[in-house]
């Protein structure tokens, strides 16, 4: 499949997934008693309201990337850890959501049988075909984006999900790391991108790998 091909079928899906990701982040948090999502116009499945430029510009270099992080003020919560921890799970928890719906979607319609694509001729097959792909990235992506989220270094989503089951003296201590893990990630993507190490791939490849065979029945 081509550069073109591929970029049809991924910026879409890819813009598709963050604006759900963000969304459920901001919705729950609502649904929690924060309305700062709301009053900042980031409660909308509008993907241009929830794009980082250069979380979207990282997805296509070293294939993870991130969208505009949804504003949650904890102080609006009536328990800050522990709503915290659920807002935070929740944009993971969409992810996982849109991957099983999709999976099922994937074996019910046949797309999952390599013979399917091959019983049809001409159009019809890349029509077929294109769909097949759309779908099997969709899943994948979907499962990326909530297995990387899940990585518990601040200030991704696991580590407020960690969060929620530590004392309130630790918990503070760990959030306080936000800024310092911020930069040990963008460390990563540097070392990733300049020695051509793909680092997070490595992290979250085997627990991806293993729930994309258990959804669809392929593997990467």
């Amino acid at each position: 499949m081509n550069t073109i091909i591929q970029l049809l079928i991924q910026i879409p899906i890819l813009l598709i997934t963050l604006t759900i990701h963000e969304f459920s982040h901001g919705y729950v948090a609502y649904m929690l008693g924060d309305d700062t999502a709301k009053r900042a116009g980031r409660l909308t499945l509008n993907p241009i309201s929830h794009i980082d430029p250069i979380g979207l510009l990282m997805l296509f270099i070293v294939h993870i990337g991130w969208a505009k992080p949804v504003p949650v003020n904890p102080y609006n919560f009536s328990n800050q850890k522990r709503d915290m921890a659920i807002t935070a799970a929740a944009g993971p928890a969409a992810n996982f959501v849109m991957a099983i719906i999709l999976s099922v979607i994937f074996r019910i319609s046949g797309f999952s049988n390599p013979d399917f694509i091959y019983n049809y001729v001409g159009n019809l097959q890349l029509i077929i075909f294109f769909l097949s792909e759309i779908m099997k990235y969709a899943i994948l992506i979907n499962l990326a984006l909530g297995i990387f989220n899940l990585i518990p270094i601040p200030p991704m989503d696991g580590s407020k999900i960690v969060g929620g089951f530590l004392s309130d003296e630790a918990y503070n201590r760990y959030t306080a790391q936000e800024r310092k893990g911020a930069q040990i990630l963008m460390i990563i993507f540097a070392i990733s991108f300049v020695f051509k190490l793909n680092i997070i791939g490595a992290i979250i490849m085997p627990p991806l790998n293993f729930f994309l065979k258990l959804l669809t029945g392929i593997t990467l």
